[in-house]
């Protein structure tokens, strides 16, 4: 594990910051990032591995293109986001600065830097997340939805929920750090960026309830669907803003 990133990621989320790696030379298997948005073919067949995965049949890949945009994002975004907030740290996560590695079924397993970028403390959360949110993740969902055309506002709500799982696990471990506190509301809770661009994190996080030991129970529910329940097997999680039990006027809290 990269030193700096050891004491945020202890027990169970030890395994998270082993996601990132940082050598002097990517491994030789490993994809450039930058390659795979730029090349269609390469992505198709990535996604066709993880269809197959997936048991997907047929030509629509938006299911299967979403579960493996939630590996990804799972796989990028804890070491990225704890360093970004808690250290105020940019690694260098632009689309030509790493790399990614995939396993046989087309998930990411790893990224790789080959330096530690930049400690950045006191300055703004978009100088901070810019590079992963314009320069990284923004091409690649336009690559994933030119392959699949899939709604790009899924793959934003795909990152949005596990980014603010990152920093609500950080506030946890920091006892609210007013820093993090700041990030959390810049990056889930504004329409817009600090230059007045538009912010494709924010979206309304809707209130309902579930019933849990015959006890009701307020939820938040996820910003948007990550259409896990069209895949074969799979049915719909339960914080599905799309689930029967938490559409509009189904029930207390919709």
């Amino acid at each position: 594990m990269i030193p700096m990133l050891a004491p945020l990621f202890t027990g169970d989320w030890a395994e998270e910051g082993e996601a990132l790696a940082c050598a002097d030379a990517w491994p030789v298997d490993a994809i450039p990032v930058s390659r795979l948005i730029d090349d269609a073919a390469l992505l198709q067949d990535l996604l066709a591995q993880h269809a197959r995965y997936r048991r997907v049949t047929g030509t629509d890949l938006r299911a299967a293109a979403s579960a493996w945009s939630l590996s990804y994002l799972w796989t990028l975004l804890p070491a990225v986001v704890a360093a970004a907030s808690i250290l105020q740290h940019r690694f260098p996560v632009h689309a030509d600065d790493m790399a990614v590695s995939f396993d046989k079924d087309g998930a990411a397993t790893r990224f790789h830097i080959r330096h530690l970028g930049d400690a950045l403390p006191g300055t703004s959360t978009q100088e901070r997340y810019e590079p992963l949110l314009a320069d990284h993740l923004d091409p690649l969902f336009a690559a994933l939805r030119a392959q699949t055309r899939m709604a790009r506002k899924i793959l934003w709500g795909n990152a949005a929920r596990y980014l603010e799982s990152v920093l609500e696990h950080g506030l946890q471990r920091t006892g609210g750090a007013a820093h993090i506190a700041a990030d959390h509301h810049a990056l889930l809770q504004c329409a817009v960026n600090e230059d007045g661009s538009t912010n494709p994190l924010h979206g309304v996080r809707r209130r309902s309830s579930a019933v849990q030991g015959g006890v009701v129970t307020p939820v938040r529910l996820h910003r948007q669907c990550c259409l896990y329940y069209l895949l074969p097997g799979e049915g719909y999680c339960g914080l599905c803003p799309l689930a029967p039990e938490h559409r509009r006027g189904a029930g207390p809290g919709s």
